[in-house]
């Protein structure tokens, strides 16, 4: 082989290898991106999932609120109901029922 044939040899196999080189940087490169865009991703899952459940968090406790005032109200009435003698009514103070007539 001639001397210009192993320096076009040797100059293909420099390229070749700093292209492989280059190659394996960029792939370490885009792991390392990949890596990052994963952690965000379960980043912004996380604080979604903290998100909704503040959300029902909130909505329970209307309910439980708006549960509450309808049970003193329902109470109020009854205490009414059964301190003007309605068949029916039940007192809250005593869980009886008023007879009815």
């Amino acid at each position: 082989m001639s001397l210009r044939a192993r320096t076009v040899l040797a100059a293909v196999a420099a390229l070749s290898l700093g292209t492989v080189a280059c190659t394996e940087t960029e792939q370490d490169r885009a792991e390392v991106q990949a890596e990052a865009a994963g952690d965000q991703a379960q980043d912004a899952a996380a604080r979604a999932g903290e998100v909704l459940e503040a959300g029902a968090m909130k909505a329970a406790q209307a309910v439980e609120s708006g549960a509450g005032k309808v049970a003193g109200e329902l109470e109020e009435n009854q205490s009414e109901a059964a301190a003007e003698g309605r068949p029916g009514a039940i007192d809250p103070a005593t869980d009886q029922r008023v007879p009815a007539n």
